[in-house]
């Protein structure tokens, strides 16, 4: 069975995640309570913990308003790092700037 591309995203930035050793939380959403993306992600930087947000999405898809909510305010209040993962390029970045992390 092919995978859906949303799905098949997840999978490869797990496996991002995973090769740079990223704690990551991947919370069911439904709509009701507190919002959130696809992966709340905890690296370690200079001997801190370091938390950073991503959505993932099928090409072309849309950011909902709940979810530009939710990156904006982890962006303007903890200065968090986000990213919107949709294809090869975007993945790209967050590899490149988890590799910038290394000690």
């Amino acid at each position: 069975m092919r995978k859906k591309p949303e799905r098949a995203i997840k999978t490869q930035v797990k496996e991002v995640l995973d090769r740079y050793n990223v704690y990551y939380f991947m919370p069911v959403q439904s709509g009701i309570g507190a919002a959130g993306v696809d992966f709340h992600c905890v690296v370690r930087w200079r001997g801190l913990a370091l938390a950073f947000f991503i959505e993932t999405k099928k090409f072309g898809e849309e950011l909902t308003a709940r979810q530009t909510l939710f990156l904006k305010q982890r962006e303007e209040e903890q200065n968090a790092k986000t990213f919107v993962v949709h294809s090869f390029l975007t993945l790209k970045y967050l590899t490149e700037w988890l590799e910038g992390l290394k000690d």
